[in-house]
C-alpha cells in the first residue's frame, strides 16, 4: 500500500500532532504517533510516495482506531471526572476495541487527563459536603467505583487532616445519637472499626471530659 497524501495537524499545547494520511486504496486515516509501535513513530514513515509494509499498514489502522477511541474518551472526560475502570466500561459498551481502550486509557492516564487519585479526592470532598459518613464507608464507596485500596486510602489521608476528621467524628456521633462518651465501653472500639483514627478519637474524648 502506498501513501498518497500526508497532512499534519497543529499540535495543541504539548500534545502530539494528528497525522492524516491517504493511501492508494482510497483509505484515509487520522491518528497520533504515540499509538504506533516505537519503530514507526516517525512522520517520515508516512511520506507521500512511500510504500507501507503490511506491519506498518496494520499499525496505522490500529492507531487510527485508537484515535477514534480517544476522541470518545475525551468527550466523556469533558462531561465529568472519570476513573480508569469507569471510562473503560463506558467505552466498552460503546463498542470500541478492547486493545484500543487499554492503549487510550493508559495514554490519557500518563497525561493525567484521567486520574483515579484526582477523582477520589474530588469524590470525597463532594461526599463529605453533603453527608456525614465514617471513613470505612467512604473507602468502600471509592472501591465500588473502581478505585484501588492504595489510592483510596491515600486520598482519604489527603482529605481528612486531623481537624477535618475531628469535625467529622463529632458530626458522626451526633448523627448516630451516641450516648455519653464516658459511659459507653464499646464506643471507642466501634469507632476504630469504622475507620476513625485513634488520635482523633482520644481528642474528642478529652474534650468531653473537659
Amino acid at each position: 500500500m502506498t501513501v498518497v497524501s500526508l497532512k499534519v495537524g497543529t499540535a495543541v499545547e504539548s500534545t502530539p500532532s494528528v497525522l492524516r494520511i491517504g493511501l492508494s486504496d482510497g483509505s484515509l486515516f487520522s491518528f497520533k504517533l504515540p499509538y504506533l509501535p516505537a519503530e514507526f513513530q516517525d512522520e517520515s514513515v508516512f511520506s507521500p510516495g512511500r510504500d507501507l509494509s503490511p506491519a506498518e499498514e496494520e499499525s496505522c489502522r490500529f492507531a487510527a482506531a485508537c484515535y477514534r477511541t480517544e476522541r470518545a474518551a475525551l468527550r466523556l472526560v469533558a462531561r465529568a471526572e472519570q476513573t480508569c475502570r469507569g471510562i473503560t466500561h463506558k467505552l466498552e459498551i460503546r463498542g470500541f476495541i478492547p486493545s484500543c481502550i487499554q492503549a487510550v486509557v493508559s495514554y490519557l492516564t500518563d497525561l493525567e487527563i484521567i486520574s483515579d487519585e484526582r477523582y477520589a479526592v474530588l469524590w470525597l470532598h463532594a461526599r463529605l459536603a453533603r453527608s456525614v459518613e465514617a471513613p470505612r464507608k467512604l473507602l468502600a464507596g471509592l472501591r465500588r467505583r473502581g478505585i484501588s485500596s492504595r489510592v483510596a486510602e491515600g486520598a482519604l489521608k489527603r482529605v481528612l487532616d486531623f481537624q477535618t476528621e475531628s469535625a467529622l467524628l463529632r458530626g458522626y456521633l451526633k448523627k448516630k445519637h451516641a450516648p455519653d462518651l464516658q459511659t459507653d465501653r464499646f464506643l471507642k472500639k466501634q469507632l476504630k472499626y469504622e475507620g476513625f483514627s485513634p488520635s482523633v478519637i482520644e481528642e474528642v474524648w478529652e474534650e468531653e471530659e473537659i
